[in-house]
């Protein structure tokens, strides 16, 4: 018989849905504060319906995508769950389920790139970790959905200040915007060393994180002001 002080896989696969619940709940809350145009391009919100990955290394991975998976077969588990204007599928991954995931290093820091590479994300959403030891508590899962909205609507108007700052070079914005969504780091700054010169000093590898590189870029191209003579 079972401890009862070993939590039961069923155990953890509805608090993991408790967790996403309270996650996207404080997401929505929080975009609810924005204008109806900067709410309407929040990404979860502007998808609508998204598939949210669990997924159990040295850590816990929770990755919000909106692309979408094979049917859950065999030992896979899918749990549908939905709030007013956004629904999702949450779905558990393990080294059971894909054995390369058993192989991966995570001694030091989570091993977010190889993590997606093994499930075949080459776009998302959000990908948070939370290390072991942590629970999934509903003020832990308040706080990183509120994080997250604020970091998705700072993102959305850095990105819309490129475009408004960098006419003619608006293609450049919407693929530095799509390598932050596929979480490639450096072609985030490579692209924004194209718009702007004042990068070349930043290092490749590793590549700084997105808020910082869109930042100074953003920075490095906003108009200035004209001083008084």
């Amino acid at each position: 018989m079972a401890s009862l002080a070993t939590p039961q896989p069923e155990d953890m696969r509805s608090a993991m849905a408790a967790y996403v619940h309270g996650l996207h709940r404080a997401y929505l809350d929080a975009a609810e504060l924005l204008t109806p145009g900067d709410r309407g391009r929040m990404p979860l919100v502007r998808e609508g319906h998204i598939t949210v990955a669990a997924v159990g290394t040295r850590v816990l991975h929770v990755i919000g995508t909106a692309e979408t998976l094979a049917p859950a077969q065999g030992p896979e588990v899918a749990i549908d769950d939905d709030l007013p204007g956004l629904s999702w599928t949450l779905r558990f991954f393990d080294p059971v389920i894909i054995p390369a995931l058993g192989l991966l290093d995570e001694t030091e820091n989570p091993a977010f790139e190889d993590v997606r590479r093994h499930l075949g994300l080459p776009t998302i959403l959000y990908h948070l970790a939370v290390p072991p030891g942590s629970s999934l508590t509903p003020h832990h899962a308040s706080h990183a959905g509120t994080g997250l909205a604020h970091s998705h609507a700072a993102a959305g108007r850095d990105f819309d200040a490129l475009r408004a700052y960098a006419p003619g070079r608006e293609a450049l914005v919407d693929e530095m915007q799509g390598a932050q969504l596929a979480g490639l780091r450096r072609a985030h700054l490579l692209l924004a060393r194209q718009l702007t010169p004042t990068l070349d000093d930043l290092p490749v590898d590793p590549p700084p994180e997105f808020d910082q590189v869109r930042r100074l870029t953003v920075e490095a191209l906003r108009p200035r002001k004209q001083g008084r003579p």
